[in-house]
């Protein structure tokens, strides 16, 4: 298992596990007529430009035979408005790579980036319905905000969790 900055030619693997992870994710949360929309063309798309933004840190984790199976990303959200701060956008993992501590490697290489950026707070949000929240609090995240968000023609509830002290995430990874 390696993890490493993602480049332009990972999109489409990211993409992969972008679409195919929301499947297995949120199923049952999301309608399913959503979920079979996803498009890998589209996904990869939208990937090629994270990776191509200058402000987007993006990671991947890759089998040792070079298959991506995960990534992270970090980016300040446009409604992000606290100084110092970013937000940890995305971490996704195929599902027979979960629970394996990938997650927590790419968790991992993110905070190192955010202290490197002098980084002081950062926010995550996240489905109320995906388990993947206590992961978040499991290494410190505080619920800050709750709203209400739509995807598919559904009313879902959205988490913001916030981290502040960024030295205690790296102690417990």
């Amino acid at each position: 298992m390696k993890i490493r900055e993602a480049v332009l030619a990972d999109a489409p693997g990211i993409a992969q596990v972008h679409v195919d992870s929301w499947r297995t994710t949120y199923s049952g949360i999301i309608p399913s007529q959503y979920l079979a929309n996803l498009s890998y063309e589209k996904r990869t798309d939208l990937w090629k430009r994270n990776i191509a933004r200058a402000d987007n840190f993006v990671v991947g984790a890759e089998t040792n035979e070079g298959k991506i199976i995960g990534f992270a990303d970090a980016l300040e959200r446009e409604t992000n408005t606290v100084d110092h701060s970013s937000d940890l956008t995305s971490i996704y993992l195929l599902k027979e790579y979960q629970r394996l501590g990938t997650g927590k490697k790419l968790m991992n290489e993110l905070f190192h980036h955010f202290t490197q950026m002098e980084v002081s707070k950062v926010f995550v949000e996240v489905l109320e319905a995906n388990p993947t929240r206590f992961f978040y609090e499991y290494y410190g995240a505080e619920l800050v905000e709750t709203l209400q968000m739509e995807i598919g023609g559904v009313t879902l509830t959205e988490l913001v969790y916030e981290w502040d002290d960024l030295e205690d995430v790296l102690a417990r990874l």
